[in-house]
């Protein structure tokens, strides 16, 4: 492996996370992301060289200072930007994570993914090393995805099914977009994918919010959902119902 594989760039890491995987988590935002969702609330984290140059090793001896907050289900989370851009530095990560005995989990919206190699074989191996993956997926419309993100889904679909295949557990994460993603049309055949899925443990829907405009304004980039609201309780409920729900109707 050069020395290049073996440094990540890093947007900024958090020691005391709760919502990003089971337990207490170190997470790590790792820089860049090819999508452009116009919902993004981190578009500081696109550019992947405006990152902070670390090694895996320094990585892990910085979560470590923290693993007696993990008790038994905590451990590390890498996310981003989108951390699958930085297979080879990720997969030395959680392979000595591994080997220390760290829990790892990946959350990733798996837009690099492809079945060509040498790419397929570095994921699969990544595979290998990863407890738990976070999976958003942000539109099931193939259409309406690219207008959301700029990126087609299919290769995300595709992800997912082989993650179902090989019985990863997975947790389906779906930001609820009003005017985008929440008509019931959508959200009943995203419900229907993810039944079809072996190995999700869990769904959760996640509410669009404008929290992240300032970051677009600082950036002197237009934002795309200007004008927008976040979702009314009524149909995050209903989305919910819909999508939450699905994995124990298919028991």
């Amino acid at each position: 492996m050069s020395q290049e594989q073996n440094i990540g760039y890093v947007h900024s890491l958090e020691s005391f996370g709760s919502v990003d995987g089971p337990g207490v988590r170190y997470i790590i935002f790792l820089s860049g992301c090819a999508m452009r969702c116009q919902f993004c609330h981190n578009p500081d984290t696109w550019e992947k060289n405006a990152g902070t140059p670390t090694s895996a090793e320094e990585l892990l001896d910085k979560a470590w200072r923290y693993r007696s907050y993990w008790g038994e289900k905590g451990g590390i989370t890498v996310s981003g930007g989108e951390p699958l851009l930085q297979i080879d530095f990720l997969n030395e990560l959680f392979r000595k994570a591994k080997e220390r005995g760290i829990h790892t989990a990946l959350d990733t919206s798996g837009n690099p993914f492809t079945e060509q190699e040498p790419y397929f074989s570095k994921w699969k191996e990544l595979m290998k090393n990863t407890d738990l993956v976070l999976l958003d997926i942000k539109h099931i419309d193939e259409e309406q995805h690219r207008i959301l993100t700029g990126q087609s889904n299919r290769n995300i679909l595709r992800m997912a099914q082989l993650l179902s295949e090989m019985k990863k557990p997975m947790w389906i994460r779906h930001v609820l977009v009003p005017e985008r993603n929440d008509k019931d049309e959508y959200l009943f055949r995203l419900a229907e994918f993810i039944r079809e899925l072996q190995s999700v443990e869990r769904v959760e829907v996640l509410p669009y919010h404008t929290m992240g405009i300032f970051k677009w304004e600082n950036l002197g980039l237009d934002y795309p959902l200007e004008g927008v609201c976040p979702p009314s309780a009524e149909r995050v409920a209903n989305a919910k119902r819909i999508l939450e729900d699905c994995i124990t109707m298919k028991k």
